[in-house]
């Protein structure tokens, strides 16, 4: 008697990543997982599909991402996911820890429950990211032991506190050994590391890092024993710089990633399938990069049951009319075809609320003389430029200089009313009036903002307050536009579609405050501005902190 199974496709070339080669092939689908990948089977199927013409690959897997830099909750965030390809992520849950503690990673848990979309956990190493950042919350190795008994933990997230890891800090070390006590590992983050500081890492049980920026940086990770997860997202777009790492030799040492990318661009841009995209677009064979995006980064995260389209492995896979467009006809996630959205609503957030008083003596930036050290944005990099310039003092103050592109960037706790303001210099919005301000400020999340008067910015601030968390962009006269962020101030409480809307309409107004359109991201290349944990200059309510010298220093240039 023949066994009968869900269902079987024929007639598609399907990748088979152990070869790394397309094959003319079967699926044998049951109880969602793929039984065989063979072309003839004793068996008979409840359903056929015809998938001739057709190619098919394995579901893809984002290997790090900030869900919240979506701005959308995770039940939202999987109907865009699951349309382009993507059937699992493992993301780092840091951004809504660091303001709400172990109850923001709960938030995250519960709505992502929402989504055939699996969303894999690894938990927040950093909260907050340095002893001296005022976040909203403080995480111990105690409190995060717990979480594992989720089934939805699988490790710990990102370790960007070298200086803790080379220390042996007793916090940061069992951190990483009650991850592998679990059976999981530990992410890297190796921003700026040189190979010596590799080996700190590597020996401190730290295995992938998504931080590198140019081929060099690629290859003495991998020398090192580091997986790479190659990234593009809405502000970090390294996949074009760093592809040249990639070899058939040393490909299963890479995946890829999106790190933080915006619910619009994820819209109008895709995922990780369009960082598959890009690297077929720059030459890699697309057997090879769909191997990175699926098998690469399952064995990356230690997730043993996907990655690849063979016997017992789960039916996750993208139906493509053409591999080297990487245009998707349809996405199956565990044996289901994804073919409308989930009918869900985010879940209800309500343990954190925006605590500031600042007024407009706290912006005041006094100067005795014009030279000053400015914070230089590197368009599409998270990075910055260390500037020395001189800038305008009018009556022992700051003045804004339009010509030059130097405003005022201010910094705002607004976790626990401590009144601590940062006021700092930045060189590259491009604005010539107005301001934009967020609650969106990479790791602590406190306000930050830039504009070119006071006032402006002050009317910004504000108005993030009065809706609880959000951006906001003001010019002389009023707010122009706003996208309310009620989880935490980072997501927002609306479904994905009205969240885009809103932040397109951000962009626009934006950009009706410069000369000319900008080239990049304002308010994600903001957010990032105020993390000290990435070189070079950066702006935290405590001042402007210096990578390099890894403590803050004066706005104003010392005198000889």
């Amino acid at each position: 008697m023949k066994k009968t199974v869900d269902m079987v496709i024929t007639g598609a070339q399907v990748l088979n990543v152990f070869t790394r080669e397309f094959e003319a092939t079967s699926l044998w689908i049951d109880d969602g997982c793929v039984i065989s990948n063979l072309a003839d089977e004793p068996y008979t199927a409840r359903e056929q599909v015809d998938a001739t013409g057709k190619w098919i690959v394995p579901g893809m897997i984002d290997a790090h991402v900030h869900m919240e830099s979506a701005m959308v909750a995770p039940s939202e965030l999987g109907k865009v996911l699951l349309k382009h390809g993507v059937t699992a992520i493992a993301t780092d849950p840091h951004e809504l820890a660091n303001v709400a503690g172990t109850a923001g990673i709960q938030y995250l848990i519960d709505d992502a429950r929402q989504t055939p979309l699996d969303v894999f956990f690894m938990l927040p190493s950093s909260v907050p990211c340095v002893p001296f950042d005022d976040n909203g919350a403080t995480l111990h190795a105690a409190d995060l032991r717990p979480l594992y008994a989720q089934p939805e933990v699988r490790g710990l997230a990102e370790v960007m506190d070298y200086g803790a890891v080379e220390r042996g800090d007793d916090d940061i070390i069992a951190k990483i050994r009650d991850a592998n006590a679990h059976g999981y590992h530990a992410d890297g983050h190796a921003a700026g590391l040189d190979p010596h500081q590799l080996n700190v890492m590597r020996n401190a049980g730290l295995d992938t890092d998504h931080e590198c920026t140019t081929v060099q940086e690629a290859l003495d990770r991998v020398k090192a024993g580091m997986t790479v997860f190659l990234r593009e997202g809405t502000v970090e777009r390294d996949v074009v710089a760093t592809l040249g790492a990639v070899t058939e030799a040393n490909a299963s040492r890479f995946a890829f990633c999106t790190d933080d990318k915006t619910i619009a661009d994820l819209i109008s841009e895709g995922s990780i399938d369009y960082n598959v995209k890009l690297a077929i677009a720059h030459g890699m064979r697309p057997a090879l990069a769909y191997t990175l995006a699926s098998y690469n980064a399952a064995r990356a995260h230690r997730l043993t049951d996907r990655g690849s389209l063979t016997p017992s492995k789960l039916a996750d896979l993208v139906v493509l009319d053409d591999p080297k467009q990487v245009t998707i006809s349809r996405t199956m996630k565990a044996g289901k075809w994804i073919d409308q959205p989930a009918s869900t609503t985010p879940l209800p957030f309500t343990a954190t609320r925006i605590q500031q008083h600042a007024t407009l003596a706290d912006l005041r930036l006094p100067l005795t003389h014009g030279d000053v050290n400015v914070i230089g944005v590197q368009p599409n990099h998270i990075e910055t430029d260390r500037l020395v310039t001189n800038v305008p003092v009018v009556a022992g103050e700051f003045q804004a200089d339009l010509a030059h592109d130097v405003l005022k960037m201010v910094v705002v706790e607004r976790h626990h009313q401590t009144g601590r303001v940062g006021v700092g210099l930045v060189h590259g919005f491009q604005l010539k009036h107005g301001a934009l301000a967020g609650s969106v400020a990479h790791d602590a999340h406190n306000i930050v903002a830039v504009g070119t008067s006071d006032l402006a910015i002050l009317r910004a601030i504000d108005k993030i307050t009065a809706t609880n968390g959000g951006l906001a962009i003001a010019d002389d006269q009023q707010i122009t536009a706003n996208l309310p962020l009620a989880v935490g101030g980072l997501l927002s409480a609306t479904d994905y579609q009205t969240t885009a809307t809103q932040l397109t309409a951000l962009k626009q107004a934006y950009d009706a405050l410069c000369e000319a359109p900008l080239s990049f991201d304002p308010f994600i290349t903001l957010s990032f501005l105020t993390l000290p944990v990435i070189p070079t200059l950066k702006l935290t309510d405590r001042g402007l902190f210096d990578y390099d010298q890894f403590d803050f220093i004066p706005v104003e240039v010392a005198k000889a």
